[in-house]
């Protein structure tokens, strides 16, 4: 998994961090509230473990901007205040679950596992993402433009399918070696300009309606 922990006491973000490393997950941390929103926005996370009481912006409003702004990653709550009240108000801000401090954690590890389950299963329900006539099936791995069959292969799949996730919304080159090749790149390479023509030449060469958009400087897009 890849985990978003969002905790400003440094020994409990050290153990944590720690714990879900060994257990070969992903992890990666924040201390504050506007640092968390900033990682969430511009990374993808499989769960996100968030701390109530933070600075600059709280557990609760971080749950209701994410939910508000229709991300729904997994969240769930780390609490110092454990009656109904405060529980019933992280839930309705949107958080998935949540844990009383102090904690074990192995049940934190339990909760995350079950967090991601759930996420995936509902992923999977989600079948096809629809720009404009491309149609990207994510559980079949396919893809048709104007009816016809496009045949990718995997890397570039993954490629296309995460620019459609993100339809509309530009992502830098990091962004993409960050989630599609999923380990650490020199940032000189031009390993995602090379992939982003191969899906061109598949994706848009043949047709007069151009998805795949460059923003100098910036990245890449993919619209209408």
């Amino acid at each position: 998994m890849k985990l978003l922990i969002v905790e400003d006491e440094p020994n409990l973000l050290s153990i944590l961090r720690k714990g879900f490393a060994e257990n070969n997950n992903e992890v990666s941390v924040a201390m504050d509230g506007k640092t968390a929103m900033e990682m969430i926005h511009n990374y993808t996370f499989d769960v996100v473990i968030l701390d109530v009481m933070l600075p600059d912006v709280n557990g609760i409003e971080i749950c209701r901007r994410l939910r508000a702004a229709k991300n729904f990653v997994p969240i769930l709550l780390l609490t110092a205040l454990g009656t109904s009240e405060n529980i019933v108000t992280g839930l309705n801000a949107g958080a998935d679950d949540y844990l009383v401090k102090p904690f074990k954690f192995g049940e934190l590890d339990a909760r995350i596992n079950a967090l991601y389950r759930r996420s995936q299963q509902e992923t999977e329900k989600i079948d096809t993402i629809t720009i404009a006539d491309l149609e990207i099936n994510g559980r079949a791995k396919t893809v048709k433009r104007d009816g016809e069959n496009i045949i990718l292969t995997a890397k570039e799949f993954k490629l296309l399918y995460y620019l459609a996730k993100n339809t509309g919304r530009i992502v830098s080159r990091d962004q993409i070696l960050d989630n599609v090749w999923d380990i650490n790149f020199d940032m000189n390479t031009n390993v995602v300009d090379v992939y982003i023509t191969y899906l061109r030449r598949k994706i848009d060469k043949p047709y007069s309606t151009k998805l795949i958009h460059t923003m100098k400087g910036l990245g890449y897009v993919i619209k209408p």
